[in-house]
């Protein structure tokens, strides 16, 4: 049952539940890392709003390297969301098992280099920030181009701003009181439930793993990053093997027909 789950969480076959699912565990990775991030190195690097707001401020004040570190992590945050799509399309071309579970891979990768590099630099003494903060951007458009890709941009992780926007869109469709009923001249307003308890869960996951990261940075320090990484690539493994055993049919298949013909 675990090995059909996690198949099924991240394999190339989508259901609107795996879906769901993938979102919030990856809402939940999201949170951890913005929060842990932001003890490592004092900026939150999951959103691109206050980034480029950032960045024009310091632009107007003339503070030209924090300006060219915003730069730098909005294009990060750029280059994770396009190699993202790259993986995923190619994965699609090739019909691959794994063509949402590589990019989660990677994510795993980039996050254990931080944890691992973050914890053997003194990264305020060594002008270390600036990669750090890009390497996070570019982890967080990485991840939140897959839940896009996988969902069809139903579902995102990496920020808030929109989830709770659309919290409220519906809480508001919830209180509005219809003054006439149904007919073909009106349709009365009706709140999408489940949409709103979506919404809910991916904002208190998020919510539960920025407790965590912070927590864990708190206490462990970078080393907190190393489970979620392996979380990451729980979620992936399943269909990266099943490429694996894939690849070997082929391989054998190939290697008897080139036996069988000679």
């Amino acid at each position: 049952m675990p090995i059909y789950y996690l198949r099924r969480l991240s394999g190339d076959r989508r259901t609107s539940s795996a879906n769901k699912h993938l979102g919030y565990s990856l809402t939940f990775i999201a949170g951890a890392i913005n929060a842990g991030g932001f003890l490592a190195v004092d900026q939150y690097t999951s959103h691109m709003t206050g980034m480029v707001s950032s960045l024009a401020d310091n632009l107007v004040t003339n503070k030209m390297d924090a300006a060219y570190i915003g730069l730098g992590s909005l294009a990060a945050f750029v280059a994770g969301s396009a190699y993202s799509s790259i993986l995923i399309n190619w994965g699609r071309h090739h019909r691959t098992h794994s063509k949402y579970a590589y990019p989660l891979f990677w994510e795993a990768l980039l996050l254990l280099c931080f944890g691992l590099l973050g914890g053997t630099l003194e990264l305020h003494q060594s002008g270390f920030v600036p990669i750090t903060v890009m390497l996070l951007c570019f982890i967080m458009g990485l991840q939140n181009a897959i839940i896009t890709k996988v969902s069809n941009a139903e579902i995102r992780t990496t920020h808030m701003t929109g989830i709770i926007t659309d919290i409220g869109i519906e809480l508001g469709k919830a209180l509005y009181i219809n003054s006439q009923p149904e007919s073909a001249h009106y349709q009365p307003v009706k709140s999408n439930r489940k949409r709103l308890r979506l919404l809910l869960r991916l904002l208190f996951s998020f919510l539960v793993g920025g407790i965590t990261g912070a927590l864990g940075f708190k206490h462990i320090g970078y080393s907190s990053t190393i489970p979620l990484a392996l979380l990451l690539v729980l979620l992936a493994i399943v269909p990266l093997m099943d490429d694996v055993r894939t690849r070997r049919r082929v391989f054998m298949r190939h290697r008897l027909h080139r036996k069988g013909s000679s």
